[in-house]
């Protein structure tokens, strides 16, 4: 069970890129590692393919639940673990000397998915965000945000931000993990190594991606457009093969 790739020629088909959320982005270049197939594969041949996975799993690629590989985040939800993507909002039962205050309602969350870790549930309204809802908290209960103080506070406050605005019903931040520009680069690098992976050559992919005209504007051989397709199609390698995880954070300077 792998992802349909066989349009990788089509660019129109790549639109959907632009609006995924930034873990959307990151199941793309999960499903597309040929391992995961393969591991999805085996846990259907067992009937494991709905259960979670055990806590800190240490295979599970940082997602709680397997997703279809054949699907994309528009199609199903996919739940990765909060120690891999900040942007998880964590919820424990708000403390007692706070129950005065008036809390806002859960509204609107998805099926909860009972796993090791708590509830996950994915909040559609708005802005999709994934919750998580430890060991005693209920959805229309009194609600409060767990925030570890570590080196994704910040990221994990922004999310919060998203996540509270979008419950409001008031318009949400952006998302500041990527840029519009790199969002545009990684399908790019998704389109690329689609085509790679169907057997096209380096020409045959820019002619796809930048136009016949252009590529046929200089020799193929010293081409600038041929060093970028082969970019391309490296960097998205290294995406899949595991470099998802990164898009999940921030980028700090060191």
């Amino acid at each position: 069970m792998r992802p349909d790739t066989s349009h990788w020629r089509d660019n129109d088909s790549y639109d959907y890129f632009d609006t995924l959320p930034i873990e959307g982005l990151a199941w793309e270049c999960l499903r597309r590692h040929e391992p995961y197939q393969r591991h999805y594969q085996a846990l259907l041949t067992t009937r494991a393919e709905k259960a979670p996975f055990p806590l800190r799993h240490s295979g599970s690629g940082g997602y709680d639940f397997p997703a279809r590989p054949d699907l994309s985040a528009l199609a199903q939800d996919v739940f990765w673990s909060p120690d891999v993507d900040p942007a998880v909002v964590s919820l424990v039962p708000a403390p007692e000397f706070l129950s005065s205050l008036r809390s806002t309602p859960l509204t609107g969350p998805g099926v909860l998915h009972d796993s090791p870790e708590g509830r996950h549930t994915v909040h559609s309204a708005g802005v999709a965000t994934q919750l998580l809802l430890l060991p005693g908290s209920e959805p229309h209960g009194p609600l409060a945000a767990l925030i570890p103080l570590d080196a994704e506070t910040l990221g994990r406050i922004e999310a919060l931000a998203r996540f509270w605005r979008s419950l409001q019903g008031r318009p949400p931040p952006s998302d500041t993990r990527m840029t519009p520009q790199q969002r545009r680069r990684f399908r790019l690098m998704m389109q690329a190594a689609d085509g790679h992976s169907n057997g096209a050559s380096y020409r045959d992919i820019a002619i796809a991606l930048y136009g016949s005209k252009r590529v046929a504007a200089d020799p193929w051989k010293t081409s600038a457009l041929r060093d970028a397709v082969i970019g391309l199609v490296e960097g998205a390698t290294a995406m899949i093969g595991g470099g998802y995880l990164q898009i999940l954070r921030h980028r700090r300077r060191s």
